[in-house]
């Protein structure tokens, strides 16, 4: 609207200029229009002016000129403002001034700043002012360094300007921004008429030094003071409460909100209002900020930005998003770039795609919007964590200016499709472009790789990184721990290895976590445990990785010990813990173990159902079948992983009548079945010889669940129709599957065709065995001792014979049992056991009971 009524006033003013007006109003007249051009950056129509100005012959009027270098200055075209400069003939103070501030108002060109006040200072005509001085000191902060400055003070000390009001608020803002606090200070005291912008520059260099406690006192002290705080020592003194700890911040905050409460200039004051809301919000106070946001009289774009932002940020995605479609239907201001990239990230977590749509389709037709990148980016953002990335590349190809961060966005989603051209080319384009590749576009790059398990291409990455010379820079660690996970989880820990050595100093956490998780993977715990005897600083992460390698290698005994350990260094075990502990309690058959370990659970109160489903399982492996069901009723979340380790655990049992009862609550209780637990529940009918439930159960994998029996299933179904007598069922079955019968459905069928004595069969079906060269010498036990049944002695003989031939020998019979917490492990033919004498003994003994017994009742 201001703009419209000064182009009316322009329009006004040329019509006026044809009429010949006085020469001396129209000098003013001049100055005036060109200082409005100035205020709205108009350089077209200052330069229209400029060239009235030439024909009428004014260029030689000092107030006509100084406008004219003004109204360049502040349109930023400082080429003309020079140009101009130079062609006056004698230059004021003011004009070195104007011309000495615009220089100044951009860094990059501060060494032509300070190039003009040497020039100035050289010729001694005309002689510096205050306002000179406050000009080039910011210049020699940012650019000419303290030497410059220190070189300016002395000047103004010797022509006693130091003392000036505007000369030292600018001499104490310079000190401060280079940390010299104490010089400030001085220069401070040494002020004699301060003003308010003296104290704000003495708290910002406090804030800017990471001084809150210095700030909030030299506040104080200004509060006791005649110089009342404005909006600009509110605005300075807010943000660095938010960073104090235990609730210190946020009475000192309550303290300014009252103080700011108690002044109505300043509580009416919107960036006064603004900034206590943003405080809120950094301090996690929302409902302050809510009551304090209802509470506003006035509100701008950054007061809606600021509440949107913090409810996205408190994770409420949904009022966020109510509040932004609220702001838009209010029609009196326009959402900025900000706004939009404040939203879009709720609409993302909301999984809320047509609301993200909408915003676009704003975006779009508003050019402001529009052309802005980080809003183009957050849009790519948005589409790729909905899962839409043809949308996501459609708005990045639809881009006019693409930055790195652009490129690095859309890499990023198209490598969650894992579509190797579509990335490669991608990544090609961005190569042919001329941009450069940051540490983050490599680790996206080696994510990419890993997830495709491409470890040529990792390797290109890698080289290309050293080349770059990435690899070394600020970001090493993180991206060195990338490429280790990487090589890791390609299965090359040779370069793994390599990679881990050559962080050299800057190994942390993550890095030794990364490298003993790779060996975990891969089994080798003995490189696992020296890079951890290695490691000095441990957390969590570290101790249950080690648990975990020793537990998967069959080394209880130093599980425990390094479990133990871990909670001897104050650390307390977590769910990861507890899970990586649990196969230590199943291979030591340990109930008494896996009874602490599910206190620890209840008492730690984790609420995790793949838990207690680990829990149960071991419970049923540890043979106590009814602690495992009491905890399967006790569960309030019963999910598949539960369900299947209850229905496991029975099968494990024998109990087949109760595994099918299970299985079939869980299908009332509306879950879909998989493959595992189909299978398992099929296995517990073969085991307990329930044939016809076990076939209506298969017959309903197709059927009802519309799945495609597996491997497994067939397996089970051959056993359930060869335990129950249906032998030929069986091998009708086995031989007309729609995929090719393995081993275990041959060696199912063979086990059955032993126990009904069905050698015609057997022998065929050992054939097929012999076929798949299956070197499971149970089948070969089975299959001789099915023949010595029949009394065909030289079919046994063949059968010991392949065995001899392919080195096959039966593994020892291993039986244990726990007592008094301690676990007896008893192998046949083994008498190590301490107290055997005992135990022989007293077999002996039952055994002479036991023949007594049979002797008295026959």
């Amino acid at each position: 609207m201001i703009v419209g009524r000064m182009k009316e006033a322009f329009s006004l003013f040329f019509q006026k200029i044809k009429c010949g007006l006085s020469l001396k109003l129209e000098y003013q007249v001049f100055a005036d229009v060109l200082k409005s051009c100035a205020s709205i950056s108009d350089i077209n129509l200052g330069k229209a002016i400029h060239s009235h100005v030439i024909r009428q012959g004014h260029e030689s009027c000092q107030l006509v000129s100084k406008a004219l270098l003004n109204m360049y200055a502040k349109c930023k075209a400082l080429d003309d403002c020079q140009k101009l400069f130079h062609q006056i003939r004698y230059c004021d103070t003011v004009m070195w001034n104007i011309v000495l501030s615009g220089f100044a108002s951009s860094r990059v060109h501060d060494p032509e700043a300070l190039r003009l006040f040497c020039v100035m200072h050289a010729a001694q005509v005309p002689k510096l002012s205050t306002v000179t001085l406050a000009i080039i000191f910011p210049v020699c902060a940012r650019y000419g360094g303290l030497s410059a400055g220190k070189s300016v003070h002395c000047y103004a000390a010797k022509a006693g300007l130091d003392s000036d009001t505007l000369v030292g608020n600018a001499l104490v803002s310079m000190y401060a921004k280079s940390g010299l606090l104490l010089d400030a200070s001085a220069v401070f005291d040494g002020i004699l008429d301060k003003d308010v912008i003296s104290w704000n520059a003495m708290i910002a260099g406090f804030i800017e030094n990471q001084l809150i406690d210095d700030a909030f006192e030299m506040f104080q002290w200004m509060l006791k003071s005649k110089i009342a705080p404005n909006y600009a020592t509110v605005v300075n003194i807010l943000p660095p409460f938010a960073c104090l700890k235990d609730n210190v911040g946020y009475w000192l905050g309550r303290e300014i909100h009252s103080y700011v409460l108690r002044r109505t200039e300043l509580a009416t004051e919107i960036t006064v209002i603004n900034a206590l809301l943003s405080f809120y919000l950094r301090i996690g106070q929302m409902e302050d900020a809510e009551i304090l946001f209802n509470r506003m009289k006035f509100r701008d774009v950054v007061s809606w930005n600021s509440i949107i932002a913090g409810y996205a940020s408190f994770g409420e995605w949904l009022k966020a998003l109510e509040l932004f479609h609220e702001f838009v239907d209010m029609e009196i201001m326009e959402p900025d770039p900000i706004t939009v990239i404040c939203i879009l990230p709720a609409c993302s977590q909301l999984c809320n795609l047509q609301s993200g749509k909408q915003i676009h389709g704003y975006v779009v037709r508003h050019s402001l919007l529009r052309e802005d990148t980080t809003v183009q980016n957050a849009l790519i953002s948005f589409y790729s964590k909905c899962g839409c990335m043809e949308a996501a590349l459609r708005t990045f190809l639809f881009m006019s200016k693409k930055d790195l961060i652009s490129w690095n966005a859309i890499l990023d989603a198209m490598s969650e499709c894992e579509t190797e051209t579509q990335f490669i080319d991608l990544l090609y384009c961005m190569f042919r472009k001329g941009v450069r590749l940051d540490s983050v576009t490599i680790l996206t790059i080696i994510r990419f790789c890993t997830a495709v398990s491409r470890l040529d291409k990792v390797k290109e990455a890698h080289g290309f990184s050293l080349r770059c010379g990435i690899l070394f820079g600020d970001n090493e660690p993180n991206l060195g721990n990338a490429l280790l996970d990487a090589y890791a989880k390609c299965g090359n820990l040779e370069y793994a290895y390599r990679t881990f050595e050559n962080i050299s100093g800057k190994k942390n956490l993550v890095t030794c976590n990364t490298m003993i998780s790779g060996y975990v993977k891969y089994g080798s715990h003995e490189d696992a445990d020296m890079i951890f005897q290695r490691t000095s600083d441990r957390d969590l992460t570290t101790w249950n990785l080690m648990v975990r390698v020793y537990a998967e290698n069959d080394c209880p005994s130093q599980a425990l010990s390094l479990f133990y350990e871990m909670q001897c260094n104050g650390l307390k075990p977590d769910v990861v813990s507890i899970l990586s502990l649990l196969p230590v309690c199943a291979q030591l058959t340990s109930v008494s173990m896996l009874r602490q370990c599910h206190g620890y659970v209840i008492r730690a109160c984790f609420p995790d159902v793949h838990l207690n489903g680990a829990l149960l399982d071991v419970y049923s492996k540890c043979g106590n079948i009814n602690c495992a069901y009491k905890l399967f009723q006790s569960s309030t979340k019963r999910d598949l992983v539960l369900f299947t380790a209850m229905v496991g655990g029975y099968a494990m049992h024998g109990m087949g009548e109760e595994a099918i009862e299970v299985f079939y609550h869980m299908l009332e209780s509306g879950l879909r079945p998989d493959n595992v637990i189909l299978t398992t529940v099929l296995s517990a009918c073969s085991h307990a010889g329930i044939v016809d439930e076990g076939l209506k159960i298969f017959y309903s994998i197709e059927q009802v669940h519309h799945m495609k029996p597996s491997m497994e299933q067939y397996a089970c179904l051959v056993d359930l129709l060869a335990r129950g007598g249906r032998i030929k069922d069986a091998y009708s079955i086995a031989t007309k599957m729609p995929i090719k019968a393995n081993a275990n459905v041959w060696g199912a069928l063979l086990g059955a065709c032993k126990i009904h004595n069905e050698v015609d069969i057997a022998q065929s079906v050992v054939d097929h065995l012999l076929e798949i060269n299956t070197t499971d010498i149970g089948n070969y036990v089975a299959m001789s001792n099915l023949y010595a049944a029949n009394a065909s002695w030289n079919s046994v003989l063949e059968m010991r014979r392949l065995m001899r031939m392919g080195d096959l020998k039966k593994p020892a019979g291993c039986s244990w049992i726990e007592v008094e917490k301690r676990k007896n492990e008893f192998l046949a033919g083994d008498y190590s056991h301490p107290q055997r004498g005992i135990i022989y003994e007293t077999l002996s003994i039952l055994d002479l009971q036991m023949k007594e017994f049979y002797e008295h009742c026959t």
